[in-house]
């Protein structure tokens, strides 16, 4: 994130120099469908800059959002399942000597086979 931001400041600073280089330059005439003005390069250089970096924004903003909250859920769901297991845990420290526990038994193990299949 912070090379994201360094980067983006960069740009920011490599537009500014030249737009500010560039201040002697002609009007620049500006058509778009009906719109029809002339500006100086540094208003056009500093103004298409700025309606980039806003439409990044406004793209980038939502999708942060959206995972700041999918995150959130899913470190609720790690407590949650740390606490399952902690429960676990502590039930097997519960259960008897003779390892009659939940999911364990020391008769014959019926997907083994018994204990001629074993060897």
């Amino acid at each position: 994130m912070k090379i994201f931001l360094w980067l983006s400041l960069g740009i920011l600073l490599c537009a500014v120099i030249f737009a500010i280089q560039n201040s002697t330059a002609p009007p620049v005439a500006i058509k778009f469908l009906l719109w029809n003005f002339e500006t100086s390069l540094i208003y056009t250089v500093l103004g298409t800059a700025s309606i980039g970096m806003l439409l990044v924004l406004l793209l980038w903003i939502p999708r942060e959002i959206r995972g700041s909250f999918g995150a959130r859920k899913l470190k609720k769901e790690i407590d949650f399942l740390h606490g399952e297991t902690k429960n676990q845990a502590e039930e097997s420290k519960k259960s008897p000597e003779d390892g009659q526990g939940p999911g364990f038994s020391q008769q014959n193990p019926a997907f083994l086979g018994g204990p001629d299949k074993l060897r």
